[in-house]
C-alpha cells in the first residue's frame, strides 16, 4: 500500500467522517482498515477518498463515506446481528457490516453489479455475507428478522417501505433516505416493542431513487 493513499484513507476519517459527528470507534475502525479503492472503478480512483459520491456504472453510486459513517453509527449493528442490505452496489457498505461483526445478506436488483460485488468481497476473504439478486421491495427477504436494515438508495414515501419495516426485530433499527430531489433527509426507523416505530431525521442529504421503487401519485388542485 502507497503512502499516498494511506494519508488519504487517513483524512478521511479525520477530515470528513469525524467532523460530521461520527465517532464510533468500531465504525471508525471498520472505515480505516478498508481500502475503499478496492470498490471503485479504475477511471475513479483518483476519487476513492474523496469527499463525494462516485459513479460505480449501471446508473448507480457509492454514497459519500461520510454519509457511510453517518449510517453505520445510526444502526449501531453488534456482532453476530442479521443485517439486510437493500442495494449491494460496490459493496462497499457491505463490507463495512462485515467488519462490524454483522451477519449480512445484501439484495442487489441489478445482476452486474450483483456479480462483481460478490466476486470483489470474495477476493477480499470477507465473510458472513450472501448477495442475492432480489427486489427488496416486492416481497419479504428469508433469513429475518433483522436487527438493522440500510437502504443505499431513496424512496419517496415511508409506505414504501413497510415491506422492509415488517421484517425489523424488536428493537431494530431502519436506515433510509426519503424525499424527492433536491430537498431530501436520511432517517432511522427504530421498532418498538409494541411493533409500532419511532422516527427521527437525521441529516439532510441526497441519494437516487431505489430501483424499482413505486411512483407516488401527485395530487393537482
Amino acid at each position: 500500500m502507497d503512502t499516498h493513499t494511506e494519508i488519504a484513507r487517513f483524512n478521511m476519517i479525520q477530515q470528513q467522517i469525524r467532523p460530521w459527528g461520527v465517532l464510533d470507534d468500531r465504525v471508525l475502525e471498520a472505515m480505516a482498515a478498508l481500502r475503499r479503492e478496492s470498490f471503485v472503478p479504475d477511471a475513479y480512483q483518483g476519487l476513492a477518498y474523496a469527499d463525494i459520491e462516485v459513479p460505480i456504472g449501471e446508473g448507480q453510486i457509492m454514497l459519500a463515506p461520510k454519509v457511510v459513517g453517518r449510517l453505520l453509527q445510526a444502526l449501531d449493528v453488534q456482532p453476530g446481528a442479521r443485517v439486510l442490505e437493500v442495494g449491494t452496489g460496490s459493496g462497499y457498505l457491505t463490507a463495512c457490516l462485515s467488519l462490524l461483526g454483522a451477519d449480512v445478506i445484501s439484495l442487489e436488483i441489478d445482476p452486474v453489479l450483483a456479480a462483481a460485488a460478490r466476486a470483489r468481497l470474495a477476493s477480499l476473504g470477507l465473510e458472513r455475507i450472501a448477495i442475492r439478486e432480489a427486489d427488496a421491495l416486492a416481497e419479504p427477504t428469508a433469513g429475518g428478522p433483522f436487527a438493522a436494515i440500510a437502504v443505499t438508495g431513496s424512496v419517496p414515501r415511508t409506505a414504501i417501505l413497510r415491506v422492509l419495516e415488517d421484517q425489523l426485530a424488536a428493537g431494530g433499527r431502519l436506515f433510509c433516505i426519503l424525499g424527492d430531489p433536491p430537498a431530501m433527509e436520511a432517517w432511522l426507523m427504530t421498532r418498538l416493542p409494541t411493533g409500532d416505530f419511532a422516527r427521527k431525521g437525521l441529516f439532510e442529504t441526497c441519494a437516487p431513487r431505489l430501483a424499482n421503487c413505486p411512483e407516488v401519485p401527485v395530487f393537482v388542485f
